[in-house]
């Protein structure tokens, strides 16, 4: 689809995102909690919460642990989803033996739950946390979400764009989102010169040595 001049607008389309085990890689930031999935059956009870920020990879890590236990997976329990339908899962679950994993943003006392049955269920559900990301993890999924899309990026991107953007798996998303926009609306390849004006619109900020824009709270070489 083109606009005025010749320019291509950005087009609201979809793909799948990779969900196998190769897929899913393991850092210190999920190590604990695939440790903890791995070791299911000794939980306490057949339930368990999963929580990690957006982008983290816990609806992943949670599909993979459902195929492998043959266990049911409720995401994003924390988003709108009834009290009465968790509350019956959550009941379902140790009826039945079979595991429930739920997976949220954030831990049930922050959620809004009218019902106490359901409260005093989730504060007796073991609980495991995806932390903040590191190096490694966070260039694992700079590839990875360029995949997901079949783009192969050009090599020195990943560390341009992992060195100007806030430390955190929402801001890697936004910075991928960001630069596939440009790139189909300016009918460019992926380069630094597309990445340092795409993430100045996201994060206006300072420049570093070289000129380059760099976020303020970003982390950087040696930090």
């Amino acid at each position: 689809m083109r606009g005025a001049f010749g320019a291509q607008l950005p087009l609201p389309l979809s793909w799948k995102a990779a969900q196998g085990q190769k897929d899913f890689f393991v850092s210190a930031a999920n190590a604990e909690a695939v440790r903890f999935l791995d070791s299911w059956a000794t939980w306490p009870i057949p339930v368990a919460l999963l929580v990690g920020p957006s982008g983290s990879g816990k609806s992943h890590l949670g599909s993979i642990f459902a195929r492998r236990a043959n266990a049911r997976l409720l995401d994003d329990a924390d988003m709108g989803v009834p009290d009465e339908a968790l509350f019956h899962a959550w009941n379902d679950a140790l009826d039945s033996r079979r595991p429930l994993l739920l997976t949220a943003r954030s831990a049930p006392g922050d959620w809004h739950i009218a019902l106490p049955d359901l409260r005093s269920r989730l504060a007796a559900t073991p609980m495991v946390r995806i932390g903040p990301p590191d190096d490694a993890l966070l260039a694992h999924l700079f590839h990875k979400l360029w995949r997901d899309r079949g783009i192969t990026p050009p090599p020195e991107l990943a560390s341009y764009v992992l060195k100007r953007i806030p430390r955190s798996f929402e801001a890697l998303g936004a910075a991928v989102a960001a630069l596939d926009a440009a790139s189909l609306a300016g009918q460019r390849p992926l380069s630094v010169a597309l990445a340092r004006a795409a993430l100045l619109d996201l994060w206006p900020a300072g420049e570093d040595d070289d000129g380059l824009a760099v976020a303020s709270n970003c982390h950087q070489d040696g930090a």
